[in-house]
């Protein structure tokens, strides 16, 4: 313990004494030995916490495999030993008086604080919603040991002593079912077939136990009467839950301070053994190593852009959130985000069981990752994307999957031009010509080229919001800028032939964009406008589709989402261009809420991705269902910065401000944030800010950062030089 902390600990020692003489003693209870094994097993099933996390964090050293995230009283999910693998549910803590008295974190009121953004360390302040307690915990890993490091100073508000309980519930090597568990004075431990838990404190663990949940858990036997009135051994096979008490912590005088260790490894041994030597790095030591390794990264980036002084914090934590989101074992396999939500999270068979969606690999996704860090300045990432993308990731024929997991692999089936198409883009960005790139590019491009599925390429089996197929003016312009971008590369390691070929198809494709997705006899205007996508090619049809996730049914003509911006931002379409504008206007007036954070956009009409009216999860849904609403975006309020940048119209400034308003008190960026449909009848979910979609969503925060430098460039800084060359005669 450090000399700060003791002195910390000390202070006010004659007081807590004076108190302690007409309080209740509430240490040291004389218990019943454990039970050798729990009962009730395999307790109920698994699931995964809320994805609105308020904190995400790992060191930056490769050697440490281990990610944290936060939730309002809670530690949430830890991921070990990949960012695919999720290996703790979650850690709360449970206040109790041993005379009926009980409270815990999870139902405290929480607050999450950053005290400096570069760094993903965070401090939960918890107070007792009577009062009675406050709890503050800090959170790092250690950078040579797959450890998260939890230090704990617990307060009496009242004068009263208390018992404080961790509670611990282990899901690993993802999957809550299959756990071991084993309890005692010096360790909680868990573990399967692949991976193990340890669960060490500075004080000792007293009334340590392991159970089942919800038939012999430690949480769920506080919670009924303030005691443990079993603790056990051991338990078998299911999904087990680990607590303890903080042996001699009690909120009064010294007895304030714990430091719990999470330890992760192979096997019980080795997990232990990781948790007792970051305990006896100690918390300062590991903290101070932690923040250096991030200081050491972003002090070799380009530092804050004038447009993101003001919101500085903002813009760093978004830095951080993306630098973070890489795999160790797999460079650069960047996820989506570190959470699962609604059905995703709820362990569903071959749905979410194990987990997957969000903290797969998605080429688009990882575009936007490597474009942000580009022009943060690390270019070093953007190539480690890259090379996982052609040589992880890429299929046989020169497609790419529409998602991997982090080692690469296929997970789900289907097929997005628009993910085929960006890393040609990306390829360009970084001057990739070297042969074993190149041929990768050459096959994608090729399969661009050739694709030929219900119908021909640029119709696409699926558009970027992955639940239709057809003519998707956002996919086009990924489509006809990939080409354009792998022809040049063609023409710089002399291939001509092909860069003539792919060069033509480019210039056909954007001639006909319009031919293909911009409608004259729609509901939404008199004059033309982009439709979200045709089904047929044929935009003043009246065909009808179903737009997905439970919406409801509409002639393809008043539908529309903000993807044709992709044509500006992307070098085919000048913003001056009166579809583009007219087509600006009906987006705004469908899809566009103002909020007290700024105004954010649905992302296309009848969206039902997202929670239904009361704020439930959303889940799987039949057509025309509309049981669910999604909400509104961040992302758009940066795409349409990005817009007025090169339009000379609105205010890219106040975009930026919007998206770093929308970042919860952990500076997370959620997905989506409430908007015009908040849930009926309920409080708590404020305008403007995120919902339990997941939080942080990466592409939130690397858009954040492209729009600070891009508003500092005067144009979007990921906009390829050639297209916009090819079909506008700009930057050449």
């Amino acid at each position: 313990m450090s000399l700060a902390r003791i002195t910390t600990l000390v202070t006010g020692l004659v007081t807590a004494a004076a108190l302690l003489v007409a309080a209740p003693a509430a240490a040291d209870p004389v218990t019943a030995p454990p039970a050798p094994g729990a009962p009730g097993a395999p307790g109920e099933k698994a699931t995964w916490t809320p994805a609105d996390k308020h904190g995400f964090g790992t060191a930056r050293t490769a050697g440490s495999e281990v990610w944290f995230t936060l939730r309002p009283g809670e530690l949430s999910e830890i991921y070990y030993p990949d960012l695919g693998t999720p290996a703790l549910r979650n850690v709360e803590f449970v206040v109790t008086d041993g005379a009926g008295f009980v409270e815990r974190t999870g139902a405290a009121r929480s607050t999450t604080r950053v005290p400096d953004a570069r760094v993903p360390a965070y401090e939960q302040v918890d107070t007792s919603p009577t009062d009675r307690w406050r709890m503050v915990r800090r959170y790092v890993t250690d950078p040579v040991r797959d450890v998260v490091l939890v230090d704990v100073a617990f307060e009496s508000l009242d004068g009263r002593p208390y018992r404080v309980h961790a509670i611990v519930d282990p899901a690993l090597s993802n999957s809550g079912d299959d756990d071991r568990a084993a309890a005692d004075g010096r360790a909680l431990t868990a573990w399967d077939e692949a991976a193990a838990l340890a669960v060490t404190a500075d004080t000792g663990l007293a009334e340590a136990t392991a159970g089942f949940l919800g038939t012999s858990d430690p949480r769920t036997d506080l919670l009924a009467d303030g005691r443990l009135d079993a603790t056990y051994a051991e338990a078998a096979t299911g999904n087990v839950v680990l607590g303890a008490r903080l042996a001699g912590v009690t909120g009064i005088g010294a007895e304030r301070a714990a430091l719990l260790a999470l330890g992760f490894g192979s096997d019980p041994a080795a997990a232990t053994a990781a948790a007792q030597g970051s305990l006896r790095t100690g918390f300062a030591a590991v903290a101070d190593a932690y923040a250096a390794g991030w200081h050491a990264y972003v002090d070799g980036l380009n530092g804050v852009p004038g447009s993101a002084s003001a919101v500085a914090d903002a813009y760093w934590a978004s830095v951080v959130v993306n630098a973070a989101s890489e795999d160790k074992r797999n460079p650069g396999a960047f996820i989506a985000s570190p959470s699962m939500p609604w059905v995703w999270g709820q362990e569903v068979p071959d749905l979410s069981s194990p987990s997957k969606a969000y903290h797969l690999v998605w080429s688009r996704d990882l575009y936007q990752h490597a474009t942000a860090l580009i022009a943060a300045g690390d270019r070093a990432a953007a190539d480690r994307a890259l090379d996982f993308l052609l040589f992880r990731q890429q299929l046989p024929d020169g497609s790419f999957p529409q998602n991997s997991d982090v080692e690469g692999n296929r997970v789900w089936e289907s097929l997005q031009l628009d993910e085929v198409a960006l890393p040609l883009v990306l390829a360009w960005q970084l001057d990739r010509t070297d042969p074993a790139s190149y041929e990768r590019v050459a096959r994608s491009a090729d399969f661009l080229v050739g694709y030929s599925g219900e119908q021909p390429a640029p119709w696409s089996p699926q558009e970027r919001w992955e639940n239709q197929s057809g003519y998707s003016p956002g996919t086009i312009a990924a489509a006809v800028a990939g080409l354009v971008c792998a022809a040049d590369l063609a023409e710089r390691v002399g291939d001509t032939a092909s860069a003539t070929r792919w060069l033509a198809t480019a210039r056909e494709w954007a001639a006909r964009v319009d031919e293909w997705t911009v409608t004259t006899t729609g509901p939404l205007a008199a004059e033309p406008y982009y439709l979200r996508l045709t089904k047929d090619g044929d935009p003043n049809a009246a065909t009808t589709y179903n737009v997905g996730d439970g919406g409801a049914t509409f002639d393809q003509r008043a539908v529309v989402d903000p993807s044709f911006l992709e044509l500006l931002r992307l070098g085919v379409k000048p913003a001056d261009d009166p579809v583009i504008r007219k087509t600006v206007e009906v987006v705004d007036r469908e899809l566009g809420v103002d909020t007290p954070n700024g105004r954010f956009w649905h992302r296309f009409t009848d969206d039902g991705y997202g929670e239904d009216a009361t704020g439930g999860p959303w889940r799987i849904n039949e057509e025309n269902s509309q049981l669910t609403i999604g909400r509104v975006w961040p992302i758009f309020a940066g795409e349409r910065g990005e817009y007025e940048l090169l339009a000379g119209t609105g205010d890219p400034q106040a975009r930026l401000h919007a998206m770093a308003a929308a970042a919860n008190d952990g500076l997370m960026i959620a997905e989506q944030v409430w908007g015009d449909h908040p849930p009926s009848g309920q409080q708590g979910f404020p305008t403007g800010e995120g919902t339990f979609s997941a939080t942080p969503l990466t592409w939130s925060h690397a858009q954040l950062v492209r729009l600070a430098w891009s508003i500092d460039a005067g144009k979007p800084v990921e906009r390829p030089a050639v297209v916009a060359c090819e079909f506008l005669g700009e930057d050449c």
